[in-house]
């Protein structure tokens, strides 16, 4: 049998901010193109440092990343990066399309302006995520799911090839979960989509993996995610007893 190509791998990772306790040790995964992925976990177990060592931002103590085939840090142009958006400056100047285009600025003319194509893909990458109608407006007075759907165009309008997102379903209604669900889902057969959740139970029936991050990283199926799990409350142990729901 065929081994899947692998767009992302892990190989025995430790990492650690003070360099005696390690937040993360034993840490080996893959991920394959086109997968959804799901990084689920308590608070505190790691999963955005997780997040930031996949895509370069953090270097492991121990163990190797490699995103496609090359250090993380060699592949920033191929991946689009969604953060996690609590509390943001209602004053903040810039349009919402002047924030979408920050996710271009390496097309920044050197007089400060962008070509006609990029500005065309900005405003492409609004409409994928329904917000056109606010293209105008002032960033700062966007609401919360609609914030969120902004920077996740700021992260498409450079095509990555791969996208990471950091909670993009926390503070938000029921209904703009649904909307970045439907989202994600069409963006899927372009690209590889690794999320950090705790609102697993929205995607649970559609991601391909689930990584229980707890100092380890273990590797579910969805089928195996028991619902409370799924809903956010940890215990052992973490999957399906036969028979059991």
């Amino acid at each position: 049998m065929n081994k899947k190509p692998s767009v992302l791998s892990i190989s025995d990772l430790f990492f650690a901010f003070d360099k005696l306790s390690p937040l993360l040790r034993n840490v080996s995964l893959s991920i394959a193109p086109h997968e959804l992925v799901a990084l689920i976990g308590p608070n505190g177990s790691g999963k955005t440092t997780l997040l930031k060592l996949m895509m370069g931002f953090l270097e492991p103590l121990k163990g190797s990343v490699s995103l496609f085939d090359a250090p993380p840090k060699t592949s920033h142009k191929l991946l689009g990066y969604v953060p996690q958006i609590n509390i943001y400056d209602q004053q903040f100047p810039l349009s919402t399309l002047d924030v979408v285009l920050m996710g271009a600025l390496s097309k920044l003319t050197w007089y400060g302006t962008y070509p006609k194509h990029t500005k065309e893909k900005a405003l492409y990458a609004l409409h994928q995520v329904g917000l056109c109608h606010v293209k105008d407006r002032p960033f700062g007075t966007l609401s919360g799911g609609q914030a969120q759907r902004a920077l996740i165009a700021r992260a498409l309008v450079d095509d990555p090839q791969i996208l990471f997102l950091d909670e993009p379903t926390a503070n938000i209604d029921p209904e703009t979960q649904e909307l970045i669900l439907q989202l994600l889902l069409s963006l899927k057969s372009s690209m590889t989509i690794v999320m950090v959740t705790h609102h697993l139970q929205t995607f649970i029936e559609h991601v391909d993996k689930v990584f229980c991050v707890q100092n380890t990283v273990t590797e579910f199926t969805p089928q195996q995610i028991c619902a409370h799990f799924s809903m956010g409350v940890f215990h052992s142990p973490l999957i399906k007893r036969p028979g059991k729901s």
